[in-house]
């Protein structure tokens, strides 16, 4: 073959390359084009207490929305209730969210109780599924039992206040008195501030969506609930749908109101995307959960005493220190009682200084009821406590150490003091080679010139049974028992 003939090869081949690359990207290009106008429901899910972690997969949800310029945001919710400041930083992002978000209680059975009432009445789309309720919207206080605060960082809701219903239960006769009580309103300035807060915060929800404000009061006010076909004709919710395919064909040509106005919703044939959570909040999840925080804060406690008692070990000093910063991170954003925490606190240094002095129990004892005391008030909320046999177990194992040193130091007590060569007599050691007459052992680490009137192998256990000076006189354990 010429050259002439291989040029002309060479250039049919690069002008087909460039034809195939110009394909490719204008392939490319269609199919990214395709994908950005297809529209499309980002379906996020919430099934747990309202905390950090949910606020965080929620909010990065709602920017996922916005870059893929969804049509609708769908939260299937089933919750308890949980944290104010995560509930209130989750609806801040709805209201002002580029996005509409249909917040769905589903599946059958499913609730949107307390911090979840809230989230629902800021949702532009109010679904529920049948079988599923909503309500229970009370604030309560974190560390006693009125109100809580709705309102602030280190406060908590999602509980219902079920006490005045089973006082009345048990006497009947009480009922006389409390029939026409008034709607509560607090019985201190800050339980009313704090419920005066929720009821205006609920109410102006309401009115924004143009839903039902008295009832949205009563849920605050006095804990009332709906299933979710009553919620339809209260004008508390806007749709009761089966499932999202349902929920996504009642809500075509449905208007919701935005920032920048009104706009209807062309939900028919939506392609449908989930963002499921992934390790991140998983991860978040796990650390803000009361129960391991807890765990952290006792590990890290513990670690720190076992560095500072043992210089240069490390390992127990990064792992305590580790430990305690994920502890105070969790801290910083759990509703936690700072009394409940000095109480552990002085708790454990009162049975660290029981080990390092013992006080015959009185140190000990005290530390474990002020450890016990401190764990109950710590964190005191249905959705978000510290399981009491946790705390039972680590009482125990405290109570354990505390014995185990008191039984030592009582042992050490009674044994007769000896110093010097009495010290010595009676101890067992270690041949370290073999001999017979003069040798040596290991004492206590340590080595020693021996004499025996037996042969001795290398390794055998000898008991010293006089001291001469520097040498011990040994025969095997054996022959001395």
């Amino acid at each position: 073959m010429t050259n002439p003939d291989r040029r002309r090869i060479a250039g049919h081949l690069l002008l087909l390359a460039s034809l195939l690359c110009l394909a490719l990207g204008a392939l490319l290009a269609w199919q990214v084009q395709a994908q950005q106008d297809e529209r499309s429901a980002l379906v996020m899910t919430v099934d747990d207490a309202i905390g950090p972690a949910i606020s965080d997969y929620f909010q990065r949800g709602l920017e996922l929305a916005e870059e893929r310029d969804a049509e609708l945001v769908v939260v299937q919710m089933d919750t308890p209730g949980g944290l104010d400041a995560s509930m209130r930083d989750m609806i801040r992002a709805m209201l002002s969210s580029s996005v509409p978000v249909a917040i769905h209680v589903a599946p059958a059975g499913a609730r949107a109780a307390s911090a979840g009432t809230y989230l629902l009445y800021a949702s532009h789309v109010a679904a529920m599924a049948p079988a599923t309720h909503l309500g229970s919207a009370t604030p309560v206080q974190m560390g006693g039992g009125g109100l809580p605060g709705l309102g602030g960082e280190e406060e908590n809701e999602g509980q219902t206040d079920d006490a005045s219903a089973e006082e009345e239960a048990a006497d009947p006769e009480a009922t006389d008195d409390t029939a026409n009580d008034e709607p509560r309103r607090g019985e201190t300035a800050m339980e009313r501030k704090v419920l005066e807060d929720a009821v205006a915060y609920i109410r102006s929800l309401a009115e924004r969506h143009d839903r039902n404000a008295d009832w949205a009061e009563r849920a605050v006010r006095e804990a009332v609930n709906l299933t979710a076909s009553e919620a339809l004709e209260n004008n508390v919710i806007d749709v009761v749908a089966r499932d999202l395919d349902d929920l996504l064909e009642q809500l075509d040509g449905r208007s919701v109101v935005m920032d920048d106005g009104q706009r209807t919703l062309a939900t028919a044939d939506l392609a449908v995307e989930r963002f499921d959570p992934d390790w991140r909040t998983k991860l978040l999840a796990v650390i803000t959960n009361p129960n391991v925080a807890y765990f952290l804060m006792i590990i890290g406690f513990y670690g720190l005493i076992f560095e500072l008692s043992n210089p240069g070990s490390l390992i127990p000093g990064t792992i305590g220190i580790i430990s305690l910063l994920l502890a105070l991170f969790a801290f910083q954003v759990l509703p936690v009682n700072y009394a409940g925490l000095a109480l552990i606190l002085v708790g454990l240094g009162l049975i660290v200084g029981e080990a390092l002095m013992p006080s015959f129990g009185i140190l000990g004892i005290g530390g474990i009821v002020a450890f016990v005391i401190g764990s109950v008030m710590l964190m005191d909320a249905d959705n978000l406590n510290i399981s009491l046999p946790m705390i039972g177990g680590i009482a125990l194992l405290a109570a354990g150490l505390m014995l185990w040193v008191m039984t030592r130091f009582i042992g050490l007590r009674r044994r007769a003091p000896r110093t010097g060569q009495e010290e010595l007599v009676g101890s067992e050691a270690t041949a370290v080679e073999d001999f017979e007459g003069k040798g040596h052992v290991r004492l206590m680490g340590e080595r020693w010139n021996a004499r025996s009137t037996q042969s001795l192998a290398r390794g055998q256990a000898v008991r010293v049974t006089a001291v001469d000076g520097l040498t011990l006189e040994v025969e095997p354990l054996d022959a001395a028992s």
